[in-house]
């Protein structure tokens, strides 16, 4: 491993998932660091579980080529998911050359990142799950902590780096925070922006987790 070598704060490896986080078999990669703080995070429970072991581009290979077979045949790879996965941009870029054009690579992102790595990200993800959560600022401020501009510039420069198909966008109904009518008002103004694919689902307070989803 060289200095400059970039490392991924690994959490968890999740395996064999079936149409979870797109086409085919998946390996779910899950890393540690986000800018937002989010009411109902997952993440924040698995690093009070566990801790992050930074690993390089040839070891999470190392680690996830067993099932090269499974994500050949399927169409599926490799999803990185958190946190915010984005933020290890250059990592992503360096997995993507050891692995070549045949597996494919998912990111799920809040876009809550630099334009650069937007950017990075565009050349060497294939799919993109993005949860924009709300385009209400005043909603999108109380629940995440951040504010909607700066991932709505983000969301306007990946749609026109990858067009609509490589993208599904997420957008929960979240007790406490959005309203059905606030959902359908984000919504019809991404379709006016461009966009195709929504996944449209409701959190378990609980949890932090989907309890319905719907897919359009």
């Amino acid at each position: 491993m060289t200095r400059s070598e970039p490392l991924f704060p690994l959490l968890a490896l999740s395996r064999l998932r079936m149409e979870t986080d797109g086409p085919g078999v998946t390996t779910l990669v899950a890393g540690a660091g986000c800018p937002l703080r989010c009411k109902y995070c997952i993440n924040r429970r698995l690093l009070a579980e566990q801790k992050p072991v930074p690993v390089t581009p040839e070891t999470l290979f190392a680690r996830t080529r067993i099932d090269d077979l499974y994500f050949q045949a399927t169409g599926g790879g490799l999803c990185f998911g958190g946190g915010e996965p984005l933020l290890h941009a250059d990592f992503i870029a360096a997995f993507r050359a050891l692995t070549g054009g045949v597996w494919k690579l998912t990111a799920e992102t809040s876009l809550a990142v630099s334009e650069q790595a937007v950017r990075t990200a565009a050349a060497c993800v294939d799919r993109f799950i993005v949860d924009v959560k709300t385009l209400d600022p005043a909603i999108y401020r109380a629940y995440t902590g951040g504010e909607s501009a700066p991932v709505l510039r983000n969301l306007s420069l990946l749609l026109s780096l990858t067009g609509p198909e490589r993208l599904i966008i997420r957008l929960p109904l979240i007790p406490g925070f959005n309203t059905e009518s606030d959902r359908r008002a984000s919504l019809e103004t991404l379709k006016g922006m461009g966009f195709t694919r929504f996944d449209l689902f409701t959190y378990e307070t609980d949890r932090g987790a989907s309890a319905a989803r719907s897919k359009s």
